[in-house]
């Protein structure tokens, strides 16, 4: 065989499948595939018979509305499912191309990752934008966790019966959380944050620039005010100038006093008990002392933490929380973001802040090892590998997790034993 037909061969196989290809890059147009009248829609009814039902709904897409199937589909074939002219998450932003605005602050997850259809139906829909669902209904198919919120909650924020009042569906320039402006100037749309009654509620301290969900659930709450669930005292009993300067002074938002020295007005007994142990948490020394994890106001968590456990003190020791995601074994405690069931968060006189003075000890609150066979353990028993050392729990296991089974530090039981048991390695 000659060189030129071996050339021929390779190359005219790719030549053939370029009209094909071509098409995964845009939606096909009207005209490129020289249907016969009626073919790129009406036609195709004729087999897929439960369409003409959905296209009778109130609210049909432009594209199916004008009997134009080939705007979407590829009437031959296709590398997508459904014989879509592209991939799924790119076929809807061909047209709609603007749905993630230039230099947004935050965007949509399911825009980003192309799943519209977990929100619109591409045919027709009787919901206004073809949603699948109409008002909030639609958004807690997702945010399920703020739906059961609101279920039990006694002051319910009137927007949140249409989510769209604040947020934005797809994506946002103007706000975190896809919100269309950051708190206060959100909120002054539907709030005079200059009348007399607002400054009179506030105590005369000027708050009107201060982002309103320092102390109000923007979703709701069984406070009155939407205040959130933990109030501070000094909040809830509108004695602001415990903390802060007098509301006609020349600096009212400053603070008294600086780090925890402003708590321990109130708070004196735990300070000094924090104080006289041997090791401090270190945000609890440093210049903003409590509030590094309390709010001062209010706060959807207990004991006015900022958020989450695992979210509070993961923002410094997102080390663990990592090795905890990759570990196959889960501890309880800190899978649930239940750190102080180990730890104290403020101060210990134990290593690593824990609140029982042995690790053994800390361990035998949850797990009762001494019912059953276990490795010798104790002050006893020194760690072959270490003799300053004793052996104890994390001898062999590592309570925020590894990347093993049961949280020991090597692949199998064996590499962990023959560590000290070098007799008997093989």
């Amino acid at each position: 065989m000659n060189l030129r037909l071996k050339i021929i061969r390779r190359v005219l196989p790719v030549l053939l499948l370029l009209p094909l290809t071509a098409y995964g890059a845009s939606a096909p147009k009207k005209g490129d595939f020289k249907l016969l009248p009626g073919a790129s829609g009406k036609i195709c009814l004729g087999c897929h018979v439960d369409l003409p039902d959905k296209i009778a709904k109130k609210f049909v897409h432009t594209p199916v509305k004008s009997g134009d199937c080939a705007g979407c589909h590829n009437p031959h074939t296709s590398d997508h499912g459904k014989l879509l002219a592209a991939a799924k998450g790119e076929i809807c932003s061909l047209c709609h191309s603007s749905m993630i605005v230039k230099d947004a602050r935050s965007t949509h997850k399911v825009v980003v990752d192309g799943s519209c259809a977990l929100c619109h139906d591409a045919h027709a829909s009787d919901n206004k934008n073809n949603l699948l669902r109409s008002g909030k209904e639609l958004c807690f198919g997702c945010h399920q966790s703020v739906a059961d919120a609101l279920k039990s909650q006694k002051f319910p924020h009137k927007p949140v019966a249409d989510c769209t009042a604040c947020h934005n569906p797809h994506s946002s320039k103007g706000g975190d959380f896809l919100l269309s402006a950051d708190p206060p100037a959100l909120c002054s749309k539907c709030h005079d944050t200059a009348g007399k009654k607002f400054s009179a509620v506030h105590m005369g301290y000027p708050v009107a620039q201060v982002s309103c969900v320092k102390c109000h659930d923007p979703h709701g709450s069984n406070r009155k005010a939407i205040l959130y669930d933990e109030v501070h005292s000094p909040v809830a009993k509108k004695m602001c100038n415990q903390c802060h300067e007098e509301a006609t002074s020349a600096t009212p938002l400053a603070l008294k006093r600086k780090g925890f020295e402003l708590c321990r007005g109130c708070h004196n007994e735990l300070v000094n008990k924090i104080f006289i142990a041997e090791r401090i948490h270190w945000p609890v020394a440093g210049g903003n002392g409590c509030l590094d994890c309390h709010d001062p106001h209010a706060s959807r968590a207990s004991k006015l933490i900022k958020g989450s456990m695992l979210k509070v003190c993961g923002s410094c020791h997102s080390d663990t929380i990592k090795r905890q995601e990759r570990s196959p074994a889960k501890h309880q405690p800190v899978q649930k973001g239940e750190c102080a069931a180990c730890h104290n968060p403020h101060a210990s006189s134990n290593p690593f802040l824990l609140k029982e003075p042995s690790v053994i000890a800390m361990c035998g609150t949850c797990h009762e090892w001494m019912k059953h066979s276990t490795h010798p353990i104790g002050d006893k028993y020194n760690d072959m590998r270490n003799s300053n050392l004793k052996m104890d729990c994390l001898s062999c296991h590592r309570s925020h997790g590894t990347e093993f089974a049961k949280m020991i530090p090597f692949p199998t039981v064996t590499n962990l034993c023959v560590q000290c048991h070098e007799q008997l390695r093989r």
